[in-house]
């Protein structure tokens, strides 16, 4: 029988992100029902956490805590026991704990070839890759792609990374150009994604709506409810249109809506808590169709992109450990926004939105003066571009900003898919053996490190001679 129940090219890529996506899904869940969870009357009592809102807090955000560590984690068994694995130890452990929530009666109680190929599997990911683009193992493309990953395995195993070059900043001889600029920028993302305050609403929504908009349990309920039908509908948007709007765009423009929705929010429950105000009921069911607006913005812009973001920008050798990174930064700072919200509702009021409203706003010119374009680039891209710029700041560079693909960068790739088309599958496959032979002594013979065709050219012109 053939694997993957014989699907290859667009089908097989489909099912594969239909897989990866159900983390989000699962993720999504558990932020909806705990949202509806924590004003339940039951609940709250059976914990104990009615009139605590310190305690709630904690209850709450601890769920990201145990995430943070989870990321960490990932980045010391990612590689070791490979993607597939990781993801099964994960579920398994998510299961353990789903069981000890339900139990409880109180508080006390990916990249598959890339990763085949640096633990010298090369002809499984060879055929992993011909499945993904719906071609044979012989075409000139997936050659071309081999020979690229090889390279890169090989060039992460000679530049490791080590924490202590990270923190003192001597990375130059290590990781490549620009490795913390490129780390920071990665986990900035997912900063930015919880301090544009998704998590205020996303895990407390019915909190809000009760104790700031003044809407009962049942309709808050309800309207939390809706919004998360609204909010899936309005995150499809993004998927088909990440790669021609770009990632710079994506953020920005909603950075942008979302600093809008809150800054008319806090305006109307500034009003709303004006003392004497005659329309302050009004002004109050105002606010939750700006509270349903940020959404569509958020789910558009910010719910993908940072996940995506730190996988892209980071070099070669740091792949693994600034995706571990990005994601754990995601999950501190998901705690701490979700662990001071209800302090901030019970204690500051309408002014608990001005910070949020704040850092929307600074988003823009970050995102703006700091962050490169990633869309349509390859791996290989990004280090070509970061290896020839050095300036922080990328605004006036075009290659930098635009959703395109440079075109220098495509023609090098067109290049070498030419020339891997004028050899005969025969030849490559004895080639791309020698290719694989010859990166392990290439410092021996004194070949050039940043050729990706020369070995194999030159021996595919050898034995054609």
């Amino acid at each position: 029988m053939r694997p993957y129940f014989g699907m290859t090219g667009g089908w097989l890529t489909f099912w594969v992100t239909v897989a990866c996506a159900t983390d989000m899904t699962l993720f999504g869940y558990d932020q909806g029902v705990f949202g509806g969870v924590v004003v339940t009357g039951d609940y709250l009592d059976v914990m104990n956490l009615r009139n605590n809102s310190s305690l709630l807090g904690t209850v709450t955000a601890i769920y990201d805590i145990g995430c943070f560590f989870g990321a960490i984690l990932a980045f010391v068994v990612g590689d070791p026991l490979g993607r597939k694995n990781t993801i099964l130890l994960g579920t398994t452990t998510m299961s353990i704990g789903a069981i000890l929530q339900i139990s409880a009666f109180g508080v006390p109680q990916m990249i598959v070839g890339r990763w085949l190929i640096a633990k010298g599997r090369v002809e499984e990911a060879e055929q992993i890759l011909a499945d993904l683009e719906g071609k044979t193992v012989d075409d000139a493309y997936i050659i071309t792609q081999s020979k690229e990953i090889q390279w890169a395995a090989n060039y992460e195993k000679e530049h490791q990374v080590r924490w202590r070059d990270i923190i003192r900043g001597r990375t130059e001889n290590a990781g490549g150009t620009c490795t913390v600029r490129r780390l920071l920028l990665g986990m900035g993302t997912q900063a930015m994604q919880q301090l544009a305050g998704i998590n205020v609403t996303s895990y407390y929504l019915p909190t809000v709506l009760i104790n700031s908009v003044g809407q009962t349990e049942s309709m808050a309920r309800l309207l939390a409810a809706c919004n998360s039908v609204s909010y899936l509908l309005f995150s499809l948007i993004g998927i088909p249109n990440v790669e021609r709007w770009g990632r710079r765009k994506m953020m920005m423009y909603a950075a942008a809506g979302q600093f809008f929705c809150y800054l008319i929010i806090t305006i109307l429950l500034y009003y709303n808590e004006k003392p004497g105000y005659a329309g302050a009921g009004k002004v109050a069911e105002a606010s939750i169709a700006f509270f349903f607006l940020y959404y569509v913005f958020f789910g558009i812009g910010w719910q993908g992109v940072p996940w995506l973001y730190p996988t892209e920008i980071n070099s070669l050798s740091m792949r693994t450990k600034g995706a571990a990174l990005g994601t754990a930064t995601n999950w501190i700072f998901n705690f701490m926004v979700v662990e001071i919200t209800p302090i901030g509702i019970d204690t500051l009021h309408w002014k608990f939105y001005i910070i949020w409203t704040v850092f929307n706003a600074s988003f823009i010119p970050i995102v703006y003066f700091l962050y490169p374009e990633t869309a349509d680039r390859t791996l290989e891209d990004l280090d070509r571009y970061f290896t020839e710029n050095q300036n922080i700041l990328v605004f006036r560079d075009k290659d930098a900003i635009s959703s395109k693909r440079p075109a220098r960068y495509a023609e090098t790739e067109e290049e070498e898919v030419r020339r891997n088309s004028s050899i005969s599958p025969q030849t490559a496959r004895e080639a791309q053996a020698r290719f694989r032979g010859s990166l392990a002594k290439r410092d021996e013979n004194g070949e050039d490190k940043g050729s990706i065709n020369g070995a194999v050219e030159k021996q595919s012109v050898d034995h054609r001679g």
